[in-house]
């Protein structure tokens, strides 16, 4: 810049410049956009493959090659909790052929409960679309003495510290989900960690624990084959999958609500009219009636919304569990 005045430049002239540069920025931008997308998209799984963080991949898949034009290849990087792939997604080229599909507690219990992490998932994404969302269901086995939520809670109340619940591990969204409980309930309650949802599940229907949080997915053929009795359903409104079964805020838990999510974003600084692209074509595809129901046959539902307001929807999630956590004094560092 000192060159620039030396040569009689003003502080015109500069701003001229300055100027110049925004708009030349933005033509480029625009110019990758139009041609966007010309090669495959790569989305990131960062889980191992089968597991519920494949399901945004697995449809996004479905969904983009035939409004955009373009296979998508999918990309399993596990390990550190979600942690690996997410930091790859990160650095990656914010070009929009770098992709992640993740759930709750990527994009939100694990930022909140570690200290080393190594990704903010608010400001190192750029939000693309929420995918499904669904919830947890109490239970307890047909057997345990209480019969609604209140007795439940009455009955913990009454014997401090004697009720145990599992959960899939220290920091883990259904243990952060009973911690909620507790907070909201004043209950003493105590964690017993297994391995996955599935062996919670089953330690509850073993009698080796009294109850668990757990997806809908896995507990409702349970609840109505009467294996199962559900106490209360995490949403904040009954959910359509069943609508049947209260919620745990109606049964006079206030302010109690627990969503599980699934999305996809992209590296921050990734060009807004490719954000939105990829956010029409996955929102088209989430209204036909085919994915529709696919997704009810997963236990989920779907909402299609704005990047924005996905966005804005993770912000949200990551103060309410970076909260419960501080509470609970949960770390997993």
């Amino acid at each position: 810049m000192s060159r620039y005045l030396r040569a009689g430049m003003g502080p015109g002239s500069i701003a001229g410049l300055f100027l110049f540069a925004v708009i030349l920025l933005g033509l480029t931008g625009s110019a990758l956009a139009q041609s966007f997308p010309d090669k495959p998209i790569k989305i990131i799984v960062p889980s191992a493959p089968g597991g519920p963080t494949d399901v945004p991949a697995r449809l996004a898949s479905q969904i983009l090659p035939p409004r955009l034009g373009q296979p998508i290849v999918i990309e399993n990087r596990p390990g550190a909790g979600g942690a690996i792939g997410a930091k790859a997604v990160a650095s990656a080229a914010p070009d929009g052929y770098t992709l992640m599909a993740g759930n709750t507690s990527v994009f939100a219990v694990i930022p909140a409960v570690s200290a080393s992490a190594g990704y903010d998932p608010v400001k190192d994404f750029a939000p693309v679309a929420k995918v499904s969302e669904s919830f947890q269901i109490l239970v307890v086995r047909p057997s345990f003495p209480a019969k609604t939520l209140k007795e439940f809670i009455d009955y913990a109340k009454a014997n401090p510290g004697k009720l145990n619940y599992a959960h899939t591990g220290l920091g883990g969204l259904p243990h952060l989900t009973a911690e909620l409980f507790k907070s909201r309930t004043g209950v003493d309650i105590v964690g017993v960690s297994y391995r996955s949802g599935g062996e919670a599940v089953t330690a509850v229907l073993s009698d080796a624990v009294h109850f668990t949080f757990e997806s809908i997915t896995i507990l409702l053929p349970l609840i109505r084959e009467g294996k199962m009795r559900a106490l209360g359903v995490t949403s904040r409104t009954r959910s359509p999958l069943a609508p049947e079964l209260a919620t745990i805020a109606e049964q006079g838990v206030p302010d109690y609500e627990v969503r599980t999510f699934n999305g996809i974003v992209a590296p921050a600084r990734t060009p807004e009219t490719i954000v939105n692209r990829l956010n029409a074509a996955i929102n088209e595809g989430l209204r036909t009636e085919e994915m529709q129901s696919t997704i009810t046959r997963l236990g989920a539902v779907t909402n299609p919304g704005t990047p924005a307001e996905f966005g804005a929807f993770i912000a949200a999630q990551v103060g309410k569990w970076t909260a419960v956590g501080k509470a609970a004094n949960v770390k997993i560092d």
